[in-house]
């Protein structure tokens, strides 16, 4: 988080947090403001893929190359900016109040190596301002929402969103037809042997898929084509199902069973058990007492 010393002209507050998935860091920020703002976007090291979530205020927000010169492309909703590494970038407006934005920052030749990806062009030969990708919007956001979520199962997921956006941004054939996968028994059995070994620590969709010889893009669809699931969605279910071994034990308390399971708090645990099964880990447990 920047303190009041370092912020920019106007902008009153700045509150960020971040997290690192397969070596691409999301950046999710907050900024109050109260008029005209100039802020260079920082990371200028590593290449950025840039989305303003939210903002109001009297003018819209642009990206600028050069700070003194409006940037030449007309607004669009939901717009994207990438900008290469060693190349700065402003976000400006004349009057704004508030916003929030998601970045990721990344050196795209270690994220084409963890992801697997053929070397080549698209958008990272190049700056691209106000550009609209649905896909890439949407995993954008998603990845926004989960930066500061402590769910062990969120690494698997956060892997398999940052994946799907490397090969939809840098890969070159990404309109090639993709062919229904499957994993072999032997590696779906090594993969579940991990998955269970690790219960309910983190685990990298790149760690799974290096147990099977396959890139974390394949191997995620080919996960999800055998068990109907993706790794993250299995991990987590599976959780949830010790979870309710668990609970036919009264001695132990929520807060224990939370614990034991790899969620944060009774609260989170409770939030995420009624998501899955319908109902709350107390009522799940009341209807099966003897």
């Amino acid at each position: 988080m920047q303190t009041s010393v370092d912020l920019p002209e106007n902008v009153l507050n700045l509150s960020s947090a971040s997290r690192t998935w397969h070596g691409a860091t999301v950046i999710h920020a907050k900024f109050i403001c109260s008029g005209r703002v100039m802020y260079e976007v920082p990371h200028h090291e590593e290449s950025r893929l840039g989305l303003i979530l939210e903002e109001v205020g009297a003018h819209r927000s642009e990206p600028r190359l050069d700070r003194g010169v409006p940037c030449p492309v007309d607004y669009k909703p939901l717009q994207l900016n990438f900008v290469p590494a060693g190349m700065s970038i402003w976000g400006y407006s004349g009057d704004i109040r508030f916003a929030r934005d998601v970045r990721l920052c990344f050196d795209v030749s270690k994220l084409r190596e963890q992801c697997h990806l053929p070397s080549g062009g698209n958008l990272t030969d190049g700056p691209v301002l106000r550009f609209t990708d649905e896909r890439l919007a949407t995993v954008m956001k998603l990845l926004s929402d989960v930066v500061e979520d402590p769910d062990p199962s969120v690494q698997l997921y956060g892997d398999a969103l940052v994946t799907a956006l490397a090969t939809r941004l840098l890969s070159r054939a990404k309109h090639a037809p993709k062919r229904e996968s499957k994993l072999s028994p032997l590696q779906l059995r090594d993969a579940i042997s991990f998955l269970e070994a690790n219960m309910p620590h983190r685990v990298e969709l790149a760690t799974l898929a290096s147990l099977a010889g396959l890139s974390p893009s394949y191997y995620s669809r080919a996960f999800k084509a055998t068990t109907g699931l993706a790794p993250y969605q299995w991990q987590l279910q599976t959780r949830i199902q010790q979870a309710q071994a668990l609970l036919l034990f009264r001695t132990m308390s929520l807060e224990d069973i939370a614990e034991a399971t790899g969620f944060a708090d009774a609260v989170h645990f409770a939030r995420i058990f009624k998501k899955i099964t319908g109902v709350t880990p107390s009522s799940w447990r009341k209807d099966r007492a003897s």
